[in-house]
């Protein structure tokens, strides 16, 4: 083998080891780059988790609904130039305590609560680490309870026995919410993440179905046009992980009036409101 045949193959091995060490390098930093994404930018992709909550709804000096739930969530977010898009669902299932002052008490009310939300908002990052995203939407909040069953409760002159019969109730609410997101950063990647919003109270709509008490009741559609929403949460972040506080608030003043089928005094969904304390936990895909 000749002089230059050897040299032509020793330049040959160094240049494929350092072609190796190159890409190598690229690789690590690339996938470097891939698992550790800015921890204070709101990301694309997946979320999933689930969460628990005491809920209480009440028509003051009517009636309660208390107890303990527990739901799912899931979440995609698109971003793009520091715009974020963001689509949610949320599902709560919980077995209430009813209490009212006219009809006794009652327990495990089955209660459900499905909301969709789309919400677009924006990243801007401050000079002193701290990113603010305000965002806007619309929210659709739909409710289902079944208090079918009797309860005993006092007795008047119009019902001696103080039975009460009750019925299914079916509460949809449209809403625009408006919130502010504050991302901190701390130590090793750590992020506070506190949220607030209000919800303006676009629509509401309960249907209540008395056929299912019987008799000459038919059921009745109520349309609610006043009253207003708030949440915030108080979220700590790390990687994929995300969990913290929260609490959702609603105030819905009286509906319209709607016929009584029996005779009585015209109906409405009296004025209520509605408080959820919870805690929540997320997956980030």
């Amino acid at each position: 083998m000749s002089i230059e045949h050897l040299d032509r193959s020793t330049f040959l091995k160094k240049m494929l080891a350092g072609v190796a060490v190159l890409l190598a390098t690229s690789a690590e930093s690339l996938a470097q780059g891939a698992q550790q994404p800015d921890p204070l930018a709101t990301r694309s992709g997946w979320e999933v988790g689930a969460q628990a909550a005491h809920y209480h709804y009440e028509e003051p000096r009517a009636m309660k609904l208390i107890g303990s739930r527990v739901g799912g969530l899931g979440s995609f977010t698109f971003t793009q130039a520091g715009l974020f898009f963001r689509t949610d669902v949320r599902l709560s299932y919980g077995e209430l305590k009813y209490q009212s002052e006219g009809s006794g008490t009652k327990d495990r009310v089955p209660d459900a609560i499905f909301e969709p939300r789309f919400v677009v908002g924006k990243d801007f990052p401050s000079d002193n680490g701290v990113v603010f995203s305000p965002y806007a939407g619309l929210g659709f909040r739909t409710l289902y309870n079944d208090l079918r069953g009797n309860t005993k409760g006092r007795s008047t002159p119009a019902n001696p026995s103080g039975i009460y019969a009750g019925y299914r109730r079916y509460s949809y609410y449209l809403y625009a919410p408006v919130g502010l997101s504050t991302r901190v950063g701390l130590d090793n990647r750590w992020v506070l993440a506190p949220i607030v919003e209000y919800d303006f109270f676009l629509r509401g709509t309960q249907i209540s179905t008395l056929s299912d008490v019987g008799g000459c009741n038919r059921d009745i559609t109520n349309t609610q046009k006043r009253g207003y929403g708030y949440r915030a949460a108080f979220m700590v972040e790390k990687s994929r992980w995300a969990f913290g506080p929260w609490i959702h608030r609603w105030s819905i003043e009286n509906s319209d009036l709607q016929p009584d089928a029996c005779g009585g005094a015209p109906l409405l969904e009296p004025r209520n409101w509605t408080r959820e304390i919870g805690f929540e936990i997320r997956y980030r895909f």
